[in-house]
Parts: C-alpha cells; structure tokens; sequence
C-alpha cells in the first residue's frame, strides 16, 4: 500500500482548488468548500464530530475499504515506539494511535483530543483493552496545548490537522512541546500522484460516502464535509514547507496508496 518515501515532493500543476488567501488576513477559513467566519469553525467541525462519534470506526473501514487499518500500522511504525518514549497524539478521538504505540512497545501514551464526544469513545475504548493504566486523556485544542514546553517525544496526528482552523498554529504547537530530538508525524489525506485514480477517487469521496454516510450514521452532510476538507487541504509539498517554516527539521514525506494519503516526517533537532 506504501510507494517509496521521498524527501521533497514534486509540485503538481494540477493540485486541486483550494483557498489561497491567508485566513489571518481575510477573517475567513475554509469548512469543506464553504468560507465560514474563523471565529465559527471549530465549533461546525465539533457538531460534526459530535454527530459521526458513534459510528465514527465503523465508517472509516467502509470509508477507506479498510485500507485506513493498513495506513496506521505503517505511520505507527514510522513512529519508532520505544519503552523510554512518550507519545502526544493529537486529535486522537477513538485512539488508533496511541493503541497502536502501545501495542508495538511504546511508552506512556496522551490520547488528546478537542471533542469529549471522541474522547469519550477513546476512552471506553481503552477500558475495553485493558490500557486505561497506559494512556491518558487529555480535552484540549491543538493550536493551544497545556501542556510545557519540551516535554514529550513524539507528537503524532492522524487525520485531524484537515479539521483545525489554524494548521500553523498545530505545527508550531508540535515543535514546542516535543523535546530536542523528538519527532512529530502528520497521517493525513493528500494530493493522488496517479492520474488514473482521480475519477474514481472523486465519483466515491462525492457521490458514495455522503449516501453511505446517510445510511450508515444518519448524516450524510458530515460526510460531505470530510469529502470537501480533503480536498482543500494542503498538498505534499505545501504541507512539508509549512512544518519547515514551524521550525521543524528533515522533512519528508511518505505517499500511501498512490498519494491518497501521506505521512509527513519532521525532527525538532
């Protein structure tokens, strides 16, 4: 499912529409292909989070056609897990990924989130395996982290960053709180790199997930929305220059299924 790794990726002349302005500028941030006021974001992307909890696991394996479990094992890996390590997982929800550090040897997990109602399912979650002793759980937006400065050694996030209003905010947050040495690792939806995966990735993001979504989690205008936040999320390239303008080191990027998906790598040296 993984194509090689790659430290700079090529720009594409064909990346998709997305917003260019700079929301500081223009009061504005983009919520699926809408231009919401800033300041109401991260409370629409909360009611859709909120609404999609309950069934949240379950579609991301219909989503995905269960490649996203695939997808997860790999940037858990790239995490090197080590006992001596701590684990900051962002916009963890259900915590795939700090399950995953701890089911490969990993240290001390911080499952954070900014919705309860992910947490929750986190939570219960955790109980069910057995790893309420090895994770904790933290409510708290990541473009502003109580937590101090230099303090863990990995930050992961795994299809969150898309959702947050300020994503330079996240970065620099990132780079803050890990400690020199440390590594922060972005799972995210990318720009496809194979030209004859467009049409068909496009007929199941818009015309399948929002009538799956409707009948599977009663909501299909939550589905659309993550279809549309795919889409207008940074590509490879621009994502790897904003980690490096947050002060983050040795970027590089790993493509997944042809580009649908991309691990962003960079060092707090």
């Amino acid at each position: 499912m993984s194509d090689n790794p790659t430290s700079e990726p090529a720009s594409n002349p064909q990346s998709r529409e997305m917003v260019v302005s700079s929301p500081t500028m223009t009061g504005m941030a983009d919520f699926g292909f809408r231009a919401v006021p800033r300041a109401e974001k991260a409370g629409m992307v909360r009611a859709v989070f909120e609404s999609v909890a309950p069934k949240y696991d379950v579609m991301n394996d219909i989503m995905s056609l269960g490649i996203h479990r695939v997808w997860k094992r790999i940037f858990v890996g790239d995490l090197r897990p080590r006992p001596h390590h701590t684990l900051l997982d962002l916009a963890g929800g259900t915590g795939d990924i700090a399950f995953g550090w701890l089911g490969q040897g990993g240290g001390r997990a911080m499952l954070s989130d900014i919705n309860p109602a992910m947490l929750s399912v986190g939570r219960d979650r955790a109980v069910n395996k057995g790893l309420v002793g090895e994770v904790s759980f933290l409510v708290a937006d990541a473009e502003r982290l109580p937590l101090p400065d230099r303090s863990v050694d990995r930050v992961s996030m795994a299809f969150g960053l898309r959702n947050c209003t300020d994503k330079d905010a996240v970065l620099a947050e990132a780079r803050r709180v890990l400690k020199p040495g440390g590594r922060f690792l972005c799972l995210e939806f990318s720009k496809v790199q194979v030209a004859a995966l467009v049409p068909l990735y496009d007929a199941w993001s818009f015309k399948a997930l929002p009538r799956i979504g409707q009948i599977v989690a009663k909501d299909a205008d939550s589905y659309q929305y993550l279809a549309e936040s795919i889409r207008m999320f940074p590509d490879q390239a621009r994502l790897a220059g904003m980690m490096r303008a947050a002060g983050l080191s040795r970027v590089t990027v790993r493509n997944l299924s042809g580009g649908i998906a991309a691990i962003h790598a960079g060092w707090r040296l």
